[in-house]
């Protein structure tokens, strides 16, 4: 997997890293459809070592590096989060997103998940949640991949490729 892929130039996919349980699944599935990743964070991250994987480390100001991506989402991006207002930002945009479950952020989903999130953010300020989100499971991976891959083939279609 060391060439450079190039066979379809119009797809970028960029990861919201700094907690993204996927990467690695990002990668094998990027090689195989020669498509450039942009691993974006605040904060030093080790990526592999191949020339179409961009590595880029943004300042620790607040939601830095979702500014970075919504800044470049665009129809034929696939953005990798499972930052809510980052996905929003980015549907708004035309980019695919998907949360690292492999659950895709569309204009008629992101709505009822910024509600979701800004409820639970609520509870969770007032003491009623004190627990966190569910582990992420191997289902959870698989089902990524198969999210994945099902966008790329959708935007090669659609002439992304």
């Amino acid at each position: 997997m060391s060439e450079t892929p190039t066979e379809n130039p119009g797809i970028v996919v960029y990861i919201d890293a700094d907690a993204c349980p996927v990467k690695d699944e990002t990668y094998r599935v990027a090689a195989r459809y020669g498509l450039p990743v942009v691993v974006v964070a605040n904060s030093f991250l080790m990526v592999p070592r191949e020339s179409w994987i961009e590595r880029v480390v943004v300042s620790d100001k607040f939601d830095a590096a979702d500014d970075w991506i919504a800044e470049r989402a665009r129809p034929g991006a696939v953005v990798i989060t499972a930052d809510v207002p980052l996905a929003a930002r980015c549907v708004k945009a035309g980019a695919e997103v998907l949360a690292p479950t492999g659950k895709p952020f569309s204009e008629n989903s992101v709505g009822m998940a910024l509600a979701t999130r800004n409820l639970m953010q609520d509870l969770r300020e007032a003491g009623a949640i004190t627990g966190g989100p569910k582990p992420f499971s191997a289902r959870d991976r698989s089902a990524f991949l198969g999210a994945l891959d099902r966008t790329v083939m959708r935007l090669k279609r659609a002439g992304f490729g």
